[in-house]
């Protein structure tokens, strides 16, 4: 074997040649010049490497890698963790099953199929090469069954070394509680991967399953699922309670009295409790009529007069649930809209301390816990700020209200109660501010002590023909305690409880017991009892938490679908079914009433709890459910009824072509085309009229979306004419200048020209307002 000899400037023959590898693992043979003795080298395999195995490249790792889900997160843990660590955002999921098929192989174990979208292909290369540089890697994605998830997916699609992973978490993105995370790593949990794999594998049973069949028998782009055909049922449920109630007339009675001969002039109101010493019933105005002849002879006395006490407790810190209902009642946020805000809370905010901070902690929880530090921390707060009489003797224990709370370990709390809102505010956008606010006064308020009421109860008696019991309490803030901070809004659809109807009721000081009063006048009032409200987005989210439906990561996504498919609208911040909301409803409790049952669902969601807890086997979870759910799809796919219509024409003709227009649905719900299309493609955006002329044109006025979906009003001619206004116009003209109303909120309109408001039940006194 020949090779070329570097000083003899010649080719020679190699003497004493041998076989081996150079440090790239390039095969050569390496032997000496037979003339000079010089070293030479001949590059490529020849026979004696047969056999011969290359030297292992050594790879050369340095440094750790850490990998979070989003570039902002990625941001503010990169600052705490300083050199040495490389953060990087995988930017969510980077594996998921296929669209364009089932990819739940259900005769082999239910294996789903995952495939890296086209996407996140270059995300996933930068990971994969980052994960060979370096000697550790750390998955820090979010601290629940998402997270766990994601971060054995990232493990699985960048094929990173198991042996030099390690999965950290945190509830809150804060210089300690990343160091003890870091402290702290363990390996990815099994169980909880394998709960949220099982929910995805079951959600996509039941939507790719039911939803072509839909299509079939009823309109394209439907689609069904697990859980918001679920919360459909309900809101349909609800609609149909309203339609089929029948209001029942009832009377109250109140008498107006003042004490008889006093120095004070002060009256107040007392409400009719009992006739001779029994519980009634007044139905209509020929039961009162004889009452007030009666009433008006008779002899008024406080028989009886109670004081007393009344302590309040703090409501809990917010968990998911709670802090979705009350930016609703509070802020009037949709749920997706709180989850975005407090995302980004969550991950971090420059706030003037040198870079970003998490201002919350993990946003998608259904624990109420609190740390010791954070408790220890809002007393010092308390006493510094209001006083040692403000914080209880021992700190608050709160209950945590849903049925299995696995998904975190802390309530929602600000990471330092030392950034009150005031301090932060320069430095967040409006939405975000107010969301911080009311998150950090929950939790301050939630440390308190409670507020203390004097209480105080009065019961007159009237002696006529019959024996009259009146009866009037009130209370007054003896000492406020977290009231000084916050106080939760009220259920806008709760009843009030007898006492708090009437907290603020004045009743003259010193009444004494036998003491004579004098009847100013008797108010008769007639009612009629209500039907049940619609949902608001706070209410339903109530409402499938009692029901164990779904779980904290799961209340946005299932009210935005409901909406986005078309199946309930959302009007003056009430939801109600729409006609497809209505058929598709009645089509799933027909042929699939296990998967829209409320009792099921939850039994559902209790199984996927236990499979996070390692008590029970994903695979044996879906063939239970599996078996019987096939059925009723073939049953269905036999059975139900074709409820295809075709487009409705508008009456009206195309502009380009001359053929009819009609009512089509698309991706965004209704929309107006032309019956000729493909040839034509003619289009037009379709307006819901609410029955209110224009007040500029004598047009009519619509309801509008924005671009974000937000809903407004304006004329049908725009843009022809302007008129445009956020909140919904009244059909009826202002009472003072014949202006256009519009409802300002439940009880009130006002005037767009006089800027006067005025009482719905007044001015309308038929309208049902929303």
């Amino acid at each position: 074997m020949e090779a070329y000899c570097m000083k003899c400037k010649a080719k020679r023959e190699i003497e004493n040649p041998l076989a081996t590898f150079n440090s790239a693992g390039v095969p050569i043979t390496r032997g000496t010049c037979p003339q000079c003795g010089t070293t030479m080298f001949r590059t490529g395999k020849s026979e004696a490497h047969q056999g011969l195995q290359p030297p292992v490249k050594e790879e050369k790792r340095s440094g750790k890698l850490v990998i979070v889900e989003s570039p902002a997160k990625a941001k503010t843990v990169g600052r705490f963790l300083g050199k040495g660590y490389t953060v990087r955002a995988s930017v969510g999921h980077v594996r998921d099953l296929l669209r364009s098929q089932l990819s739940v192989d259900v005769e082999n174990h239910f294996a789903p199929k995952y495939r890296v979208p086209n996407e996140k292909k270059a995300v996933v290369k930068e990971l994969k090469k980052l994960a060979k540089e370096h000697e550790e890697i750390y998955l820090a994605t979010d601290p629940d069954r998402e997270g766990e998830a994601i971060s054995w997916h990232l493990l699985e699609a960048a094929e990173i070394d198991p042996a030099r992973t390690r999965r950290v978490v945190f509830h809150e993105i804060t210089a300690p509680a990343i160091r003890a995370a870091f402290e702290h790593p363990r390996q990815i949990n099994m169980d909880l991967v394998n709960a949220q794999q099982a929910r995805r594998v079951l959600d996509r049973l039941v939507g790719y399953s039911i939803s072509p069949i839909l299509w079939e028998k009823v309109r394209g782009r439907l689609s069904a699922g697990r859980v918001q055909s679920v919360a459909l049922r309900l809101i349909v449920e609800r609609e149909r309670e309203i339609d089929e109630f029948t209001p029942e007339e009832y009377w109250t009675l109140e008498a107006e009295l003042k004490p008889e001969g006093g120095k004070s002039k002060a009256a107040y109101l007392a409400k009719l409790a009992k006739i001779d010493e029994k519980d009634f019933a007044l139905t209509s105005e020929s039961q009162v009529t004889p009452l007030l002849a009666d009433l008006q002879k008779a002899a008024y006395t406080v028989s009886r007069v109670k004081r007393g006490e009344r302590r309040r407790k703090p409501s809990s810190p917010f968990i998911t649930s709670t802090l979705q209902q009350e930016a609703s009642r509070r802020l009037g946020f949709t749920a997706k809209r709180t989850m975005g805000l407090a995302q980004g809370l969550y991950e971090g905010q420059d706030v003037g301390e040198g870079g970003t901070s998490g201002l919350i902690t993990y946003m998608r929880t259904d624990s109420t816990n609190i740390s010791d530090l954070a408790k220890e921390e809002a007393r010092q707060y308390i006493a510094a700020r209001y006083g040692s009489d403000f914080i209880p003797a021992q700190p608050p224990e709160y209950k945590t209200r849903a049925v299995a709370a696995q998904e975190a370990h802390e309530a929602i709390r600000p990471t330092s109660i030392l950034r009150d809102p005031d301090k932060v505010k320069p430095f967040l956008e409006p939405a975000m501010f107010k969301l911080y606010q009311l998150i950090w006064q929950r939790f301050v308020a939630s440390q308190m002590e409670s507020a203390l009421y004097d209480t105080l109860t009065v019961e007159i008696t009237a002696q006529a023909d019959s024996q009259y019991l009146f009866r009037t309490a009130g209370s007054s803030v003896k000492f406020p305690g977290f009231l000084v901070v916050y106080e939760e809004s009220r259920d806008e659809d709760a009843k009030p409880e007898a006492d708090e109807d009437r907290l603020n009721v004045r009743i003259p000081a010193n009444l004494q017991e036998g003491q004579k009063q004098t009847l100013v006048r008797l108010l008769p009032e007639q009612h009629f009892t209500q039907p049940p409200p619609r949902f608001s987005e706070a209410t339903l989210v109530q409402s499938l938490e009692s029901h164990g439906i779904g779980r904290p990561s799961t209340y946005a996504p299932i009210l935005s679908t409901i909406q986005e498919r078309g199946y309930v609208s959302r009007a003056e911040k009430r939801i109600q079914p729409t006609e497809t909301g209505l058929l598709v409803n009645d089509l799933m409790v027909k042929y699939f009433p296990d998967v829209v049952d409320t009792n099921f669902t939850a039994s559902m969601e209790t199984d996927l709890d236990k499979i996070a807890a390692g008590e029970a086997d994903w695979v044996s979870v879906m063939a239970h459910f599996y078996t019987p759910f096939a059925e009723q799809v073939q049953k269905a796919q036999a059975e139900m009824p074709v409820a295809k219509t075709g487009p409705e024409p508008i009456g009206r003709a195309c502009p380009e072509c001359g053929k009819d227009l009609v009512i089509r649905f698309g991706r965004f719900g209704k929309f107006i085309s032309c019956a000729g299309f493909p040839d034509c493609r003619h289009t037009e955006p379709w307006l819901e009229k609410i029955g209110v002329t224009c007040p500029l044109c004598g047009g009519e006025v619509v309801e509008r979306k924005t671009k974000k979906g937000r809903p407004f009003y304006g004329c049908n001619r725009y843009p022809e004419c302007n008129f445009t206004s956020w909140k919904r116009p009244l059909p009826i003209p202002c009472p003072r200048c014949k202006g256009t109303l519009v409802y300002s909120n439940k009880r009130e309109a006002t005037c767009l020209d006089c800027q006067q408001n005025f009482l719905i039940d007044a001015i309308l006194p038929e309208a049902v307002t929303d």
